[in-house]
Formats: C-alpha cells, sequence, structure tokens
C-alpha cells in the first residue's frame, strides 16, 4: 500500500471524531478513500506505529491498520 492508492475500510472500525457524526459512534466499514501516506519512519528512524496508514475520506482523514483496508480498483 502506498500513497494515492484507492482503499476502502473492510472491517468495523468506530470512530467518534467523523465531522458529521462528532460525538457518536460511527462505523467507517463500506468507506472509501485515498492513502495520503504510510508511516514507517520518523526523521530517518524505523518506527512501528500500530496504525500506520493514514486515509483521507475528503477532507477527514483517520488512520488504519493495512489488514483494515482493500485496495478498490
Amino acid at each position: 500500500m502506498q500513497a494515492g492508492d484507492k482503499v476502502t475500510v473492510e472491517a468495523s472500525v468506530v470512530v467518534f471524531n467523523h465531522p458529521q457524526h462528532r460525538g457518536e459512534a460511527f462505523d467507517m466499514k463500506g468507506q472509501s478513500g485515498e492513502v495520503v501516506s504510510v508511516l514507517n519512519d520518523w526523521k530517518g528512524r524505523v518506527i512501528s506505529p500500530t496504525l500506520p496508514v493514514i486515509v483521507a475520506f475528503g477532507r477527514y482523514k483517520a488512520h488504519f491498520r493495512a489488514d483494515e483496508l482493500t485496495t478498490a480498483g
């Protein structure tokens, strides 16, 4: 997975900070977006973040694990 890939959330991931559902539980399953970046280094040092894939859904961005997403197309 790399920046620019179109992805769809295939697992049930509940967020509470979605702009249209603020303060409510919102399941991201089935939502489609674009990978903004995959975090694997910080200032030249290798890191292992828990949620390394940043996906943009319009102006809203969320962090995911790679196994929660599937490439669309």
